[in-house]
C-alpha cells in the first residue's frame, strides 16, 4: 500500500500548490472588474475583453482550486443523512461515491473535453463579442480543472482504503455542524475567559 500512498501524497502536493496558487486570481479577477468599472465611469468607454478576463479569472480560479477543494474535504455534502451513520459507513459512501459518481463522471469530462480544446485551439476561436478574447484558453483550464479533479479523486480513493483498512489515520474526521458549532462556540467561550 506504500505505493499508492506515494502516489496519494504527491497528487496531494500538487493540488494544493494549485489551489493555494490560484486563489489570487480571484483578487485579480476583482482589481479587473474595478479598473473597467472606473474606466467604463470616467471615460465612458470599455470592451468586451476586460469582462470576459473577469470570467476567465474567476473560471480559472474555480476550475483549478477544484481539485484542492476535494483533498480538503470541503464539498458539498447533506450531513443530516451523512451524519446519521457510523464513520465506517460514511468510509464507504464516500468509496463508492468516489468511484462510482467522481470518477466516471471527471472522466468523461477529459475525454470530452480533448476534442474540443483541440478543436478550438487549433480553429483559433474568438469569442462572438466584439473585442473579445480567444476562447481556447478558457475551454484549457476547463479541461484541466477536471483532469485536477480526477487525479484527487484518485487519491481519495487511496487513502480511503488505507483508512479502511487501519493503514493511515482520517486526514478529516466527519464532525457534524452542530458538533463543529458547539466546538466553535466552547473555544470562543474559553477565549473570552481567558
Amino acid at each position: 500500500m506504500e505505493g499508492p500512498l506515494a502516489l496519494s501524497r504527491g497528487i496531494d502536493r500538487l493540488n494544493e500548490f494549485i489551489g493555494k496558487s490560484v486563489s489570487w486570481l480571484i483578487l485579480l479577477a476583482i482589481l479587473v472588474s474595478a479598473a473597467n468599472a472606473v474606466i467604463r465611469k470616467m471615460f465612458d468607454t470599455s470592451s468586451n475583453a476586460w469582462l470576459e478576463l473577469q470570467w476567465y479569472l474567476f473560471g480559472a480560479a474555480f476550475m483549478l482550486a477544484a481539485a484542492y477543494t476535494l483533498k480538503q474535504n470541503e464539498h458539498i455534502r447533506i450531513d443530516i443523512v451523512y451524519g446519521l451513520f457510523s464513520r465506517r459507513v460514511q468510509h464507504w459512501i464516500d468509496l463508492l461515491g468516489h468511484i462510482l459518481f467522481l470518477m466516471p463522471f471527471v472522466t468523461l469530462m477529459v475525454v470530452y473535453f480533448v476534442p474540443y480544446v483541440s478543436l478550438s485551439f487549433h480553429s483559433g476561436e474568438m469569442s462572438t463579442n466584439a473585442g473579445g478574447l480567444i476562447v481556447w484558453p478558457a475551454k484549457a483550464i476547463l479541461l484541466v480543472g477536471f483532469f485536477l479533479l480526477a487525479l484527487q479523486g484518485i487519491s481519495e480513493i487511496i487513502k480511503k482504503i488505507a483508512i479502511m483498512r487501519g493503514v493511515m489515520d482520517d486526514p478529516n474526521p466527519f464532525i457534524s455542524v452542530h458538533e463543529q458549532a458547539e466546538l466553535e462556540a466552547k473555544a470562543l467561550a474559553d477565549e473570552v475567559r481567558s
